[in-house]
């Protein structure tokens, strides 16, 4: 490997290399090219080699570009050759996101190993049980690496490099070729909008970061000012090398909206054309997705119309107004959800606050969204690791629910006319929590997230919720972690059992929402016929009884019963907590059938 090193402002850079006993340090040379002003190149590095630079005198620090970093974030870089790998994967012609079936998934606690062979050892039934599940796209939360061994991945550095804990780069290729066998998709949770506390020695090279702007985070990374161009090229080459390098089929773009970019041509616009072009070179779907909570369309506007070119983004909104009607919560940026009207509106129109008033922001907020636009834009769920982990006691809603809400739950979602994700468990009621957690190594940031997240909930007023006095759990705790862990087979129940068959049937079903026109001869819509008694219309009809009385509805052809539901002379009979999938005619009911015995 040619060493390079962009260190604009630098007089002197050099590089450490190879072994602690026995290291060797040579100047690097700085390129005088126009096209590359800034760079300094060195020797070239055998794959296997440690090595670290040293700018003007200070360091000697990890290379901002580390592809490996073996002993931790604050440690030297090692040369990995990513060609090297032999893939497997000749016949994977790619996934499409728009419409597929996505599965978060948190690397460090999906096995008791937490780790990316864990998921596909053949020696244990994880990919199988993938498989069982129809997952088409599982979505790694960030695998960047971060302090110590446990971390939502979020406050990662060393960008290009992967979790060592996890596997490494190695293990994310063994990983992403297993899945690709199996014909899933993979999609990677990364994070532009800042990198982590502690180990970012990014700004000991360049002006990786500007206080023109501000982030929850403190400085922003650089976009618009001086050396911006050369920071966007670092975050768009990261992009290309995972779809290229590693055969990853999405990438999903955390808190968008916290990207400030003043710039006449913004950074998400030449991100999309740069993975456009990609992948017609590549001749497979390479996806972008943002979250944002802006309820703006012009994320999935094509760049050549003036937007953005994201292939899809994630609607909140969606989730708010799902989980409200199901919990009854209204507490925070939930005040003004939880109506009928909400969730029909939403299940219409994939944004509630759509230029509507939002009483949380105190302002108007969002766009309206054309109904020509794909739903599968946007991007929905019922739960995901935001929703769960942010809760004081990280407890997911299936802690909660009644088990016909749960089943309700994973109708609406996996029936509905967007793209659904499933967040891990989900699909089988797990219900240990998902808290946050974290590793930092720094005593004082530990103080500090310990302190800030007590600060933090405290201020949320979560024991009126819970209605106890509750112990708001310890992120540096390894315990914290590990009691999120999912249980697998440990905590089967008949309900669990019940839930995960039934989640079965639902996703079988889901075939018929996705044939071509099937939701223009069934236009979607979400009615009451009384207080939490629901109707999901649709190619698939869910009928959803979660009152404490029984509730009739008109005769239709079953296709799935989760509860107690029966036909009598003046219809369908659901008993409290039931839950059925009716078919809107003779024909599809049909269809139905010929779906289940094709598997």
């Amino acid at each position: 490997m040619r060493t390079e090193v962009w260190a604009p402002n630098a007089t002197d850079v050099r590089i450490h290399f190879g072994p602690p006993e026995s290291r060797s340090v040579v100047p690097l040379t700085r390129a005088e090219s126009e096209d590359r002003p800034g760079w300094w190149s060195g020797p070239d590095l055998e794959p296997g080699c440690d090595y670290a630079f040293e700018v003007d005198h200070l360091g000697p620090f990890p290379d901002p570009r580390s592809a490996w970093q073996p002993h931790g974030v604050h440690d030297f870089s090692r040369v990995f050759d990513a060609k090297a790998f032999e893939w497997t994967d000749d016949a994977w012609m790619g996934r499409d996101a728009l419409g597929a079936l996505f599965y978060e998934v948190h690397v460090g606690t999906f096995t008791e190993e937490g780790t990316f062979d864990a998921i596909h050892d053949p020696a244990r039934t994880t990919l199988v049980d993938l498989l069982a599940a129809g997952v088409e796209m599982i979505e790694l939360m960030p695998i960047a690496p971060f302090p110590g061994r446990y971390g939502w991945g979020y406050d990662g550095v060393s960008l290009y490099a992967v979790h060592e804990p996890y596997g490494g780069p190695i293990g994310l290729q063994r990983l992403v070729d297993a899945l690709h066998t199996a014909e899933i998709g993979v999609c990677l949770d990364v994070v532009y909008n800042h990198l982590g506390p502690s180990g970012n020695y990014t700004a000991q090279f360049g002006p990786y970061f500007t206080d023109a702007h501000t982030s929850p985070w403190g400085d922003t990374i650089n976009l618009d000012q001086e050396g911006s161009g050369e920071v966007r090229r670092y975050l768009v080459d990261h992009a290309l090398r995972l779809y290229e390098d590693f055969h990853v089929d999405a990438l999903r773009l955390d808190a968008v909206h916290e990207l400030y970019d003043s710039s006449s041509r913004p950074f998400l616009a030449e991100l999309s054309d740069a993975v456009a072009s990609l992948s017609r070179r590549l001749k497979r779907p390479l996806s972008l997705i943002a979250e944002s909570d802006q309820n703006d369309i012009r994320l999935v506007t094509p760049t050549a119309e003036g937007g953005l070119g994201m292939t899809a983004q994630w609607s909140d909104d969606v989730h708010h107004a799902l989980h409200t009607y199901l919990t009854g919560e209204r507490h925070g940026y939930y005040v003004d959800f939880g109506s009928i009207e909400c969730l029909d509106k939403v299940y219409r129109n994939a944004f509630w606050h759509d230029g509507t008033y939002s009483t949380f922001r105190g302002k108007k907020w969002g766009r309206p969204v054309p109904a020509t636009l794909d739903r599968h834009r946007f991007v929905v769920c019922a739960a995901n690791h935001d929703q769960v982990g942010n809760r004081a006691l990280g407890d997911r809603p299936s802690a909660t629910l009644s088990p016909g809400a749960q089943a309700a739950s994973l109708a609406f979602v996996l029936l509905s006319p967007f793209t659904p994700l499933l967040f891990m468990g989900e699909e089988s009621g797990e219900t240990r929590p998902f808290p946050f957690f974290s590793s930092h190594d720094d005593p004082d940031l530990e103080v500090a997230v310990r302190e800030g997240r007590i600060r933090e909930f405290a201020s949320h007023g979560w024991e009126e919720l819970y209605g106890r006095r509750i112990s708001i759990p310890d992120p540096q705790d390894p315990a914290t972690a590990r009691s999120a862990i999912l249980s697998r087979q440990k905590e089967r129940s008949a309900t669990r059992d019940a839930l995960s068959r039934w989640y079965g049937e639902v996703r079988s079903l889901r075939a018929l929402t996705l044939e071509p026109g099937a939701w223009t001869h069934y236009p979607v819509a979400v009615t009451e016929i009384a207080h939490r008694v629901l109707t999901l219309h649709g190619p698939v009809i869910v009928h959803a009884n979660l009152s404490d009385q029984s509730a009739e509805f008109s005769t239709a052809p079953i296709l799935a019963v989760f509860g107690e539901v029966s036909v009598t002379d003046g219809g369908l009979l659901l008993e409290p907590d039931s839950v059925v999938l009716v078919a809107p005619s003779a024909l599809n009911a049909e269809k139905a059938r010929v779906r289940a015995l094709q598997g």
